[in-house]
């Protein structure tokens, strides 16, 4: 019983260690729970400032998400370093993890290589819609791994930056014009000048249809049931889908004001009696 008594700490040895890391203790996690508190008001001034000085909305978000990062890991060196560990065996420590890690999370920092080259080449911007890694969508920010689209019918979609910087995609938002191309069928029977002045009155009525560059209408093929008549427009880019579904409508109704046909797919069958 005496030797087991004397295995265990002292009262007085608990009490030394109660004040010396107690104090240290509780030091660093009021360090911790202000300094977390701060990078979050910190990164609201940010956004903020940005903000009223109009900064590249691109950038913003990857600066931010960049900045309270960087703080963070700052913050918990502190903390250990308050905790009375010794920094040069805890760098050591902490190359030998990053080393590790990095080997772990290529990926990872290969997205954040990725983000870094689309801020610095500028493929596509905040705002803008792109078609890319199989999603369309309006880029609503390019953070420091990823980039979040948000979709016509509000989804959203986060795409990894690495792939996205080395992959082929489509930016619909890059010019500020766009072409709208449609293909009118008509039957073999109808006059083709009488249905060609008909859809460029029809779409050119329009005010989002611009004159110039100037617009096409021709005939492109002479389809097995139809004769199918081209019309191509330019328009504003943020004009082009909705003059797209507007003009399909709106010619439909003027063909059959002016009897002009849109032939369903027909075929000739011949039959043959044999003697």
């Amino acid at each position: 019983m005496e030797e087991i008594t004397t295995l265990l700490p002292s009262t007085d040895l608990l009490v030394e260690y109660t004040v010396t890391y107690g104090g240290k203790l509780l030091l660093a996690i009021v360090t911790l729970i202000i300094g977390l508190w701060l990078i979050k008001r910190f990164s609201k001034m940010l956004r903020k400032m940005f903000e009223l000085r109009s900064f590249d909305k691109s950038l913003q978000s990857f600066l931010i998400s960049f900045s309270a990062i960087t703080l963070k890991i700052l913050l918990v060196v502190s903390v250990v370093s308050m905790l009375g560990v010794q920094m040069t065996s805890f760098i050591a420590l902490l190359g030998a993890a990053g080393l590790a890690f990095g080997l772990a999370l290529s990926g990872t920092l290969q997205n954040f290589a990725g983000g870094v080259m689309l801020l610095i080449f500028k493929p596509f911007k905040v705002g803008d819609y792109i078609d890319a890694q199989g999603y369309s969508g309006t880029v609503m920010e390019i953070q420091i791994f990823h980039t979040i689209l948000h979709t016509p019918d509000k989804k959203v979609i986060v795409i990894p930056n690495g792939g996205l910087s080395t992959g082929s995609l489509t930016n619909y938002s890059a010019e500020p014009l766009r072409r709208v191309d449609w293909t009118f069928g008509i039957g073999y029977a109808d006059d083709i000048d009488k249905a060609k002045a008909t859809i460029k009155e029809v779409i050119m009525a329009d005010e989002r249809a611009l004159k110039e560059p100037e617009p096409f209408f021709g005939v492109i093929s002479l389809g097995d049931s139809s004769v199918n008549i081209v019309a191509r427009v330019w328009v504003e880019a943020a004009n082009y889908w909705p003059l797209f579904f507007t003009m399909n409508e709106a010619v439909k109704k003027e063909f059959d004001k002016q009897g002009i046909s849109i032939p369903f797919p027909q075929h000739d069958v011949h039959l043959y009696q044999s003697k």
